[in-house]
């Protein structure tokens, strides 16, 4: 059998290169590292963390994450046997020794019999073979180049701001309403796509202030920041005057409060559909550099979100990712080139845990394919299958940005003719994915 070549030996590049290696299937894992430096690393070491030691919750029955980390153990994944190996004193999060857990996952890798290794870059496409590519947000500019010719100019975006994204049912109706500006569309749905968050001048002009006064990340050495118009901080928008706000993404025209009619906003913030399901809203032009805790308090300012509950908090930082509900198929291969899969943060998940999920499916799917057979993605009430559903269709392609796994992402759980708790409904999700996930590792023999 020919080999199923892996490039990149992060989080993604490990997991995949186990699972297929696992399933029988010989595995060339490339890693540019220590030959071709990044700012981040500094070690020539497979699974390297730079960023953080932790996982995250190990919840796994009230929490997204706790769930992905339970079918991970459950699909026998290198990455989060090694992580409990190695695991560190951390409440109900799942931290480890960084320096330890990467050297034990370069040993195993190295001791499998079906893996070897190319120390080099891999700078093109290969036109022949099966290929992974979990190459991560630091994505060598060679490489880079490469995929952006293959998928088109536009197709990989480095931004450098996010916007925050907010759990549709924690925002307040009473004050917000839905209204598409200027009542466009032709259908209702398209008409009501928007969730309107009025201010009046006291509450923007306060609003202005905490922005002002927020606490912002500073860049890593050696980065500037160039942003794009259209995709500028928050912040750099209010330093250029206390009314650009209200003339760009808060302007309220074309808007009428459903609440009080007769009321003109001074300002609004809109919040726009983020996913499939409904489930998750984008705050509209909202990117920001503010510090995580700073953004919390800021955005609770804006009526309507004063108890929002986020998916994820926005951020400044260079990321590399496709926009992979438009290039990559449910098994996770680019639709034009079907011989090369992507896996990791490079498809547009965020994560450590996330990260290594998409390198697990990749590695298996990679290793049925080429034995003979097909192996289709894991339900969506999964982790894992929310995840590659989200990156491979569920999104919207125009706004699709790095997501991090969460209860939005999944299908919603019946209430069954009565509202669940939070605590019940979470259990609810668990309880569904892990009979959901059993089924289908069972259909694989």
């Amino acid at each position: 059998m020919e080999p199923l070549h892996i490039v990149g030996g992060g989080m993604a590049g490990s997991e995949a290169a186990w699972q297929a290696a696992q399933a029988g299937v010989p595995v060339v894992l490339h890693e540019m590292r220590p030959k071709v430096a990044t700012f981040a690393h500094r070690t020539g070491d497979f699974a390297e963390m730079v960023c953080s030691n932790s996982f995250r919750s190990d919840d796994d029955e009230r929490n997204a994450v706790g769930l992905l980390h339970w079918e991970m153990r459950a699909a026998g994944g290198l990455i989060m046997t090694t992580a409990d190996a190695h695991a560190l004193p951390a409440g109900g999060a799942l931290a480890v020794d960084r320096d330890a857990f990467s050297a034990a996952v370069t040993a195993r890798l190295r001791a499998h019999p079906l893996i070897s290794f190319a120390d080099e870059e891999v700078a093109e496409l290969p036109s022949t073979g099966s290929w992974i590519f979990a190459t991560g947000p630091l994505t060598s500019p060679a490489l880079g180049a490469a995929i952006r010719a293959e998928t088109g100019a536009e197709a990989l975006a480095f931004f450098d701001a996010i916007a925050p994204i907010v759990h549709a049912d924690t925002i307040d109706m009473g004050v917000a309403w839905r209204q598409s500006r200027y009542d466009k569309g032709e259908t209702e749905e398209e008409r009501t796509a928007y969730i309107n968050c009025p201010m009046d001048r006291a509450t923007y002009d306060a609003f202005i202030d905490a922005i002002l006064a927020a606490e912002k990340t500073e860049f890593h050495d050696g980065e500037t920041a160039g942003y794009f118009d259209g995709c500028l901080p928050i912040e750099v928008m209010a330093e250029r005057g206390r009314e650009t706000l209200r003339h760009g993404p808060m302007k309220p025209v074309g808007l009428t409060n459903a609440h009080a009619p007769d009321v003109k906003p001074w300002a609004v913030v809109q919040l726009r559909r983020d996913n499939a399901l409904g489930t998750l809203y984008n705050i509209v032009g909202f990117q920001t550099k503010m510090k995580y805790g700073a953004q919390t308090n800021v955005f609770r300012m804006i009526p309507g979100l004063e108890n929002a509950s986020f998916a994820r908090l926005g951020g400044i930082h260079r990321n590399t990712f496709l926009n992979s509900p438009t290039l990559l198929d449910d098994r996770m291969r680019l639709r034009t080139r079907p011989n090369l899969r992507f896996a990791g943060q490079v498809t547009g998940v965020e994560g450590y845990v996330e990260s290594a999920a998409m390198g697990l499916l990749a590695g298996r799917m990679a290793a049925a394919e080429m034995r003979g057979g097909d192996l289709p993605p894991p339900p969506p009430e999964t982790a894992m299958g929310a995840l590659v559903h989200h990156i491979t269709g569920g999104a919207e392609a125009k706004t699709f940005q790095p997501m991090n796994v969460n209860f939005g992402l999944f299908p919603p759980i019946d209430a069954k003719g009565g509202r669940r708790g939070r605590k019940d409904r979470y259990k609810a999700y668990t309880d569904r994915g892990k009979e959901a996930f059993l089924q289908w590792l069972r259909a694989q023999g």
